[in-house]
């Protein structure tokens, strides 16, 4: 492994504007800690492995919401469809309840919490938690997967939402 001290790493805001361009999927992770629901937005998430079913994502080590996902003993991944931004957003927000009107779910196997409407629900045992840099990452090994509405995803590109539109 190289030394980092040793490198000359980038700055912070050029690293963040070299990122923004790279379109990423956005997902809610939601779960049941301490009898409530309680959930975030990602746009690190990825497929890990096929056998087992690994899916991972990244949260910062300053969430306040990443204790109790970290108690929890199963989370939902709720792939967002394209339609979903403002669920996006009200999840990235501090200070508010991200469950109440107008977001829409109901409870899905284990009592995980299912956004509605999303374009699909991974349901995850945790599997590996590694902290990396300021972020930790947390692997799920998925015990169930469920096909929503739509599988028009919801993108997120250069600090704003959009959607993804094929060719052809």
């Amino acid at each position: 492994m190289t030394d980092i001290a040793a490198e000359q790493a980038v700055q912070a805001e050029g690293f963040r504007r070299a990122l923004a361009v790279h379109a990423a999927g956005v997902v809610v992770v939601t779960a049941r800690s301490g009898g409530l629901p309680v959930g975030l937005t990602a746009t690190s998430f990825s497929s890990v492995s096929l056998n087992p079913p690994l899916v991972s994502f990244y949260v910062d080590q300053s969430s306040t919401t990443w204790p109790w996902l970290r108690e929890a003993g199963h989370f939902a991944v709720n792939v967002l469809a394209n339609h979903q931004a403002e669920i996006a957003s009200r999840f990235a927000r501090k200070g508010i309840d991200r469950f109440a009107p107008p977001t829409t779910w109901r409870p899905g196997p284990l009592g995980v919490p299912l956004i509605d409407g999303a374009s699909a629900h991974l349901v995850c045992a945790p599997h590996t938690t590694i902290e990396v840099g300021d972020h930790h990452l947390v692997v799920g090994l998925v015990t169930e997967a469920r096909l929503g509405p739509t599988g028009r995803p919801l993108l997120y590109h250069r600090g704003r939402f959009g959607r993804f539109i094929p060719y052809g």
